[in-house]
């Protein structure tokens, strides 16, 4: 689980793949206007790339050192979709956002870790649980 040595263009193109997998992803949820779209899931995944990558030169081949950066992203993703997570009375609202923000972190991490079948694999899925499972849920108004 240790950090590859890689260039500023091996930096670049994992930023940029990170990039390319969460934007669908956004758009979508941009497209039915949730809590976030566009701009925040794409900036998810490579603050999540961005910060295995920056580590990477201080941590070197230690794989403990990787799995506590990775369990900081964990946490801190954590926050930031439990704030789109909203209650509203006896509904909740939020929690699909909030664990689509945690899977495309995953995608950044894996990025970083050029683990690129798994980021992809992460973003088919997270599309297909989004968009087209959506037509499994009730058919009520409150159910976006």
């Amino acid at each position: 689980m240790s950090l590859p040595d890689p260039s500023v263009l091996d930096h670049a193109r994992d930023l940029a793949i990170a990039y390319a997998l969460a934007f669908p992803i956004g758009w979508d949820r941009e497209r039915e206007d949730r809590s976030a779209g566009l701009r925040t899931f794409p900036l998810v995944a490579i603050a999540a790339c961005g910060f295995l990558q920056a580590a990477s030169t201080a941590i070197g081949n230690e794989p403990e050192a990787v799995a506590r950066i990775m369990e900081g992203l964990i946490t801190g993703i954590g926050f930031i979709g439990a704030g789109a997570i909203i209650r509203s009375g006896r509904q909740v609202h939020g929690t699909a956002t909030a664990a689509g923000l945690w899977a495309t972190a995953a995608i950044g991490a894996a990025c970083a870790l050029r683990a690129y079948e798994v980021a992809v694999i992460l973003a088919i899925a997270t599309m297909a649980t989004l968009r087209g499972l959506q037509v499994l849920k009730k058919d009520r108004p409150d159910s976006r």
